[in-house]
């Protein structure tokens, strides 16, 4: 009786414990970090945003990487796992980054994601289809229904994003179907409902759910040959990711329409709310954060003071490396003309990369983030701190440097006592020209989640926003300002007078 007893407690002890450490289990999974990614469109960033917040209700630590840039930008970081999740269309899914043929059902779309470690969580419940729109007035004045009605107007003004012009799904596959005569420009698509507005383009490419649409009164054109597929929205994850913050994310299936997805697009549009407070009140709406909790909607420079800090660390940082690479380098080709024009070479074809192809070009090899920025803005920092050095030196009076030979001074101490202080006037002028190049090109780091004062501009653009474009544009141009200033007061207090602004040839 005695052993029967003492053997009933060991279970319960064990069964106890085993429900202790399946807790613990659960707690640790739930306190994993989940990172969050969204392109750069206004409609990314606010489910973005609603996936963080619903995680974050359900227990999980978020971290946001919001605004990645164009579609391949967030794929590619879903590929590498710099985010775990972000939002996308099954039509982008499966005809831009799958290439395939057509849109199936969500069961043969995970068969092939699970190929790359990819899953497609269940649909949220809207289409947000491409369309193409164009003012109200003009369409009724010139008696504009359908895609199939421009081919009588191909004198109008068509401005297209970049990425709807290079999508196969796009304007090369509408063009081709409708027969449609004419030659689009490309326009950053946060630009495009302004400038339809201005007149300055008479139609674009929209999203079906856009929040502008009724603002700006625009006019949709009926696909009547039904060539764009259906883009439902759904959150694409890494097939790693917990199976509870799956659960989490799944419970939001069916809970979007197109009206009410427009209706909530259309509060941050008209700057009613904030990404996070439009979040937060669609959660509110659903009964999963009770009505009296909602939060106060931030102020557009609450982040102004991050967002400075980190570009004085992106633009100084790249600068430094620059430097130590760059000047040991100019003194080791220096003296060999054949090396020195490699090197220049060399260091002038990174620059003639653009600066958001180098960024996107990073992200397979280094991810997203700081790490890739700082290579980028390396290598653009790279030539004028390579040529200025190299020219300085090569330009010194001859006649002193055999002198300093005929004293007796060794390679390094002519180096250190007559070419370096007479290059130098030159030397300041090179590593303050990539000062100056890298604090304009960081702004671009914002679309590989690289943070500065590019965030405001980019989400700016993205809610046609100019107060918020400035809050990032009028800090870069006046850090831009104050390092010119700084260089100036440096050459003052380094540079003995007679060789400044002077050729490194002064006697």
């Amino acid at each position: 009786m005695l052993g029967t007893l003492c053997k009933a407690l060991s279970q319960s002890r064990r069964l106890f414990i085993l429900g202790w450490l399946l807790i613990g289990c659960v707690s640790v999974a739930q306190a994993q970090l989940v990172t969050i990614g969204s392109k750069m469109d206004s409609e990314g960033r606010l489910l973005g945003e609603i996936f963080a917040q619903k995680l974050e209700l359900d227990g999980f630590e978020v971290r946001r990487q919001l605004g990645l840039g164009s579609t391949s930008v967030a794929w590619q970081a879903l590929l590498n796992g710099d985010v775990d999740l972000y939002p996308e269309y099954t039509g982008t899914l499966a005809l831009s980054l799958l290439g395939m043929e057509s849109t199936p059902e969500l069961a043969e779309l995970n068969a092939l994601l699970a190929q790359r470690g990819l899953m497609a969580l269940p649909a949220l419940g809207f289409n947000n289809t491409y369309a193409l729109a164009m003012q109200t007035a003009l369409a009724e004045a010139r008696q504009i229904v359908t895609i199939s009605d421009l081919r009588d107007h191909p004198d109008l003004r068509l401005g297209l994003s970049h990425e709807f012009i290079q999508r196969q799904d796009g304007w090369p596959g509408l063009r081709l179907a409708y027969q449609l005569p004419m030659t689009p420009r490309g326009i950053e698509h946060g630009l495009a409902y302004e400038a339809v507005q201005a007149g300055r383009i008479q139609l674009t490419d929209a999203y079906s759910t856009d929040g502008d649409l009724q603002r700006l009164n625009l006019r949709l054109l009926e696909d009547d040959l039904v060539y764009f597929p259906q883009y439902l929205a759904l959150p694409l994850v890494r097939a790693d990711l917990p199976l509870a913050a799956q659960i989490s994310l799944s419970a939001l299936a069916g809970r979007l329409n197109e009206e009410r997805m427009q209706a909530l697009n259309a509060r941050v549009a008209q700057q009613e709310g904030s990404f996070a407070q439009v979040a937060h009140d669609f959660l509110v709406e659903e009964g999963w954060i009770e009505a009296d909790q909602r939060q106060v909607s931030g102020r557009k420079w609450d982040k102004l003071g991050q967002n400075l800090l980190e570009h004085i660390q992106l633009t100084f940082l790249a600068l430094f490396l620059a430097c130590v690479v760059g000047l040991p380098l100019a003194v080791l080709v220096y003296r060999s003309p054949r090396l020195a024009q490699g090197v220049l070479y060399t260091a002038g074809l990174l620059q003639t990369i653009p600066s958001i192809a180098l960024l996107a070009l990073m992200i397979p090899l280094l991810g997203i983030g700081f790490l890739p920025a700082i290579v980028a803005l390396f290598l653009y920092s790279l030539l004028p701190i390579v040529r200025a050095a190299i020219t300085a030196l090569l330009t010194v009076n001859p006649l002193l440097v055999q002198v300093s030979l005929g004293m007796g001074m060794t390679r390094s101490e002519q180096l250190r006592h007559v070419l370096l202080p007479l290059a130098a006037p030159n030397l300041l002028v090179g590593i303050k020209t990539a000062a100056i190049i890298n604090i304009g090109t960081a702004t671009l780091a914002a679309f590989i989640g690289a943070g500065g004062l590019g965030e405001p501009i980019v989400t700016g653009l993205a809610l046609n926003d100019h107060t918020l474009i400035l809050y990032g544009a009028i800090p870069a141009a006046l850090l831009a300002i104050i390092t010119e200033l700084l260089f100036h007061l440096a050459e003052r207090r380094w540079i003995p007078a007679h060789l400044r602004g002077a050729p490194s040839t002064r006697l």
